[in-house]
């Protein structure tokens, strides 16, 4: 279907691509695997059109092809899932999936009906059960990239590229996915799939091809090859998964919170927390689960000051009453959140590293009112080096980096405020397994150090590893606690599904 032969991308003079080679089949999934930084992205990139400057050529069902932009790339027949998202998230649903491709009636005005009720087939058929007049503004990170795959499978596309399409949805929109590949493959489609879940490659990939430091490293039928074998190609070298030893926590509490409580807004009866009470203890890493849509992260962003008008509830921070009414406020008192959505909360990705990371403590580089650039490149050049952030400089603009050191970025950026309290939602989404281990080792230096910190993630693998304690949310509720020795993948789960289902 789709041959690239000797594809090389060079950024500010790095190399991103060196010569890569590869080939697509009809009616098979190829999965591209790699670390952050290794050049997947890229690659997709400029197969679908939005980098148009590179060097080597592509041949498409047997014609050589130089797409000028991706809905060129898109009109004959290759589609893109970018990781991450590229909504509008003014408008709804029906409007992101037909945008660029409206409908038009007899009169040549929008066919709204039309395009909603096309809409409403593909929510169906991805069993995402929400209005297509939905805002993209009012839905979840998860809820979000199953718009993303809907607006992919309105084209009757021949390629689909797939960059880390399952990173941010639950287990059962997995399998709904899954079965959508299946059923694309029986129609011919050739499909590329790059995750760092490995564990998915070995169910739905046919064959694979390996890239490291924008080269090609092996290639291969997936069959014959198995995860460790996959993470030594990727890395060159073993990994040692991290697995936090069981240690006994310090019982000195840290934060409290008690009777907390979020409705959706003044009119709504939806209650999004209800009643939650718990406690945080000085260097404990405090894991918490939950479904989509329990209200983890709401819970993490009433902790923040996000939320101010919640109903009478109590915060108090080392014995101390904490009253944030404002983020700001929140961060002051050494309270910090490194959020689930990196691109749209916690970057700002036209800035090079050394601003972004400088932004939070500004004071701290400031002399006498003028920022000082010695210090806020000194400040940038400790955490580039401490967390092994991957760029050419610190005057690197954000947006260019991989996903995985953008992430990093975020963790500098929280941890040069000095923060008592560190807040990581979704920490480790898209990022491939040596620098999960990285960043699971910096949390657990962290809390050695007496950092209090709070992990929600939806992988329960990564939950179970880092936690000292456990706490499962299902429906704004708190349903279960377990110590590191009680927690397992059964009764956590069996916690987490509401009771309604």
């Amino acid at each position: 279907m789709l041959i690239a032969e000797k594809i090389s991308k060079k950024f500010a003079g790095i190399a991103a691509l060196e010569d890569v080679s590869l080939e697509l089949l009809a009616g098979k999934v190829t999965a591209i695997i790699g670390e952050n930084g290794a050049g997947k992205s890229t690659l997709m990139k400029i197969l679908s059109g939005v980098y148009t400057e590179y060097e080597g050529r592509i041949i498409y069902k047997g014609e050589h092809v130089r797409f000028t932009n991706p809905k060129e790339a898109q009109d004959s027949g290759i589609n893109i899932i970018h990781q991450e998202l590229n909504l509008v998230p003014d408008m709804n649903i029906t409007e992101n999936i037909f945008l660029g491709r409206e409908i038009l009636n007899s009169w040549n005005t929008l066919n709204k009906k039309t395009m909603r009720y096309k809409t409403q087939q593909l929510l169906d058929k991805l069993k995402l059960n929400v209005s297509p007049d939905t805002h993209i503004a009012n839905l979840k990170v998860g809820q979000q990239q199953v718009v993303e795959i809907a607006k992919a499978l309105l084209y009757n596309s021949d390629v689909i590229i797939m960059d880390e399409p399952t990173s941010a949805i639950s287990d059962h929109e997995v399998e709904v996915l899954f079965e959508i590949i299946r059923g694309l493959k029986k129609e011919n489609k050739a499909i590329v799939y790059i995750s760092h879940k490995l564990d998915e490659l070995s169910r739905i990939a046919d064959s694979y091809i390996i890239l490291r430091d924008g080269k090609v490293t092996d290639s291969g039928d997936m069959a014959s090859i198995n995860q460790d074998a996959i993470i030594r190609k990727m890395v060159g070298r073993d990994i040692k998964t991290t697995v936090r030893e069981h240690r006994v926590s310090p019982k000195e509490i840290l934060l409290s919170v008690k009777n907390l409580s979020l409705k959706a807004n003044k009119r709504a009866g939806k209650i999004i927390l209800d009643n939650i009470n718990f406690h945080l203890y000085t260097g404990e890493i405090l894991g918490i689960f939950g479904l989509m849509g329990a209200g983890r992260t709401e819970l993490l962003e009433t902790i923040l000051g996000m939320h101010p008008k919640t109903p009478i509830s109590t915060f108090t921070l080392q014995d101390a009453p904490l009253k944030a009414k404002h983020p700001h406020d929140a961060i002051r008192a050494g309270i910090v959140l490194v959020p689930e959505d990196r691109k749209k909360d916690g970057l700002v990705l036209g800035m090079d590293v050394m601003k972004n990371i400088s932004l939070s403590c500004l004071k701290k580089t400031a002399r006498q009112g003028i920022i000082s650039k010695h210090e806020e490149l000194e400040l940038a050049n400790k955490y580039i080096s401490a967390l092994k952030i991957k760029t050419p400089s610190s005057n690197q603009v954000v947006k260019n980096l991989s996903g995985g050191n953008q992430q990093k970025v975020v963790l500098a950026k929280c941890l040069a405020t000095k923060p008592k309290i560190l807040m990581l939602d979704e920490p480790t989404r898209g990022i491939d397994a040596n620098a999960k281990n990285e960043i699971y080792d910096l949390i657990t230096r962290l809390s050695a150090s007496g950092l209090g910190i709070i992990v929600v993630s939806s992988e329960l693998p990564e939950i179970l590893a880092v936690s000292d304690r456990i706490l499962v949310m299902a429906e704004g509720r708190i349903t279960a606690e377990f110590t590191r020795a009680e927690a397992n993948e059964t009764n956590i789960l069996k916690a987490a599904i509401p009771k309604t289902i």
